[in-house]
């Protein structure tokens, strides 16, 4: 299963906003992806109250997962995310 690791670049981390983005983004994606902290057990990216419950702040490392066809693509896409500043996107 493909995993990449990405740094949380919304300076208030992964809150509502920023979370909800993210959340819509990975249920865009054509594979199951997850998420969480590197060497646990990840959430499922498509769940909002789930990427909530990390707490991820500002800087955190965080551990994307994919598994099926198309699994780099969907990380690659979903780390750009997590790394840009979801806080200044309007």
């Amino acid at each position: 299963m493909p995993q990449l690791q990405v740094t949380v670049g919304a300076q208030s981390g992964l809150h509502a906003r920023p979370a909800s983005l993210f959340v819509r983004a990975a249920a865009r994606q054509n594979v199951k992806v997850g998420v969480g902290r590197p060497g646990q057990t990840p959430v499922d990216a498509r769940s909002l109250l789930s990427v909530l419950a990390l707490a991820a702040g500002h800087g955190e490392t965080l551990e994307l997962t994919a598994d099926g066809d198309g699994a780099q693509d969907a990380l690659g896409e979903l780390a750009a995310l997590l790394a840009d500043d979801l806080d200044a996107v309007r």
